[in-house]
């Protein structure tokens, strides 16, 4: 399948475009949460010249989103994210498959949106485009762009998913606990109170917790990211943290109190963060999965009925070996116009 697809510029010219070296040059472009603006000044210069409306939505004094629309008001819009997680991993390629960061996770699911766009542009259809800045950490471009939504119908987020469509997506509950104690030598530890010990003991009560499943969608499921705390080997550590990360299937506040009444009394608990499990809308004949991962879509509720769909496959994203099969991508812009046909119609 060709990797090559014609757009035509309001200006009546026809311009031939590229989507692998498209994708290149997007994750050539490093883009680590934070530092999304060159990505975004890229894809405006880029989608003007595609004759799209193009313009940012400022987040904050460094980072704004980029909105584009082929008509006032979209009945369609697909989005995705630009930033990507660290380290930067400049794009190589060989026959199959291009290679970087970002490549699946998703500059290159970019790509193909902006390809498929233009295609349906070129038919009528009013659609529009939707990039944002944050999604890997706090979805600071999504929750703003919520207020700036130009009343479309639908939205086709992209994410990898290796061309299938989702049925739901997981949420997100970020727990931090915090553990205090006293310090003392550690030859006498009854002279102090060890809050590493306290915070184990909160570990070992959330690890042995009961998480809920639902039928067709899975378990939810717990990761103990990051963990620190204490002075020294010798020293009875005074504090201690852990950072935790449940993926939910189910409201997270029916779940947080029995989080409290566990471990309310070992560690102080924030809930920092939390995304919630959406159940999506299908498309008949499209091949479905269900996302273990969460998006931007709780975000984006003002935006329409919510998609998800992307190539590429998730297990590859935010590793050192990210790639994203150049056939897979070509196709995806053929589904991505299918789907918005059948939405549409």
């Amino acid at each position: 399948m060709p990797n090559k697809f014609t757009f035509c510029a309001a200006n009546g010219y026809a311009r031939r475009v590229d989507i692998v070296r498209f994708t290149r040059q997007l994750v050539d472009i490093e883009s680590v949460t934070g530092n999304e603006a060159a990505a975004g000044e890229f894809l405006l210069r880029e989608l003007g010249a595609l004759g799209f409306a193009a313009r940012p939505l400022p987040v904050d004094s460094r980072r704004f989103n980029v909105y584009a629309a082929a008509a006032p008001q979209p009945d369609l819009v697909f989005s995705t994210h630009m930033d990507t997680v660290p380290p930067f991993i400049p794009s190589s390629e060989d026959a199959e498959n291009i290679y970087g960061r970002g490549s699946c996770d998703a500059k290159g699911i970019i790509a193909a949106q902006v390809a498929a766009a233009a295609r349906l542009r070129e038919q009528g259809a009013a659609v529009g485009l939707l990039f944002t800045v944050g999604e890997e950490t706090d979805s600071a471009g999504a929750k703003l762009a919520n207020h700036h939504a130009p009343g479309c119908r639908f939205m086709i987020n992209g994410e990898p998913t290796d061309n299938r469509i989702a049925v739901a997506t997981k949420g997100a509950l970020h727990v931090e606990l915090v553990a205090r104690g006293r310090m003392a030598h550690s030859a006498y530890p009854e002279l102090g109170e060890s809050a590493a010990e306290k915070l184990l003991d909160a570990l070992t009560r959330l690890r042995a917790m009961k998480l809920p499943a639902v039928d067709g969608i899975g378990p939810a499921t717990l990761n103990i990211g990051l963990l620190s705390g204490g002075r020294a080997p010798n020293v009875v550590a005074d504090e201690a943290r852990a950072s935790l990360l449940f993926r939910m299937v189910t409201p997270s506040d029916e779940f947080k109190p029995r989080i409290l009444d566990l471990v309310g009394d070992l560690v102080e608990v924030t809930f920092p963060a939390d995304s919630p499990f959406v159940r999506l809308r299908t498309v008949e004949s499209v091949p479905t999965m269900v996302a273990a991962f969460s998006t931007d879509i709780p975000h984006l509720t003002n935006w329409g009925t919510p998609l998800l769909f992307g190539p590429g496959s998730i297990h590859v994203a935010h590793t050192e070996g990210e790639f994203l099969a150049k056939k897979e991508q070509a196709e995806a812009v053929e589904l991505y116009v299918q789907i918005a046909r059948r939405l549409l119609s």
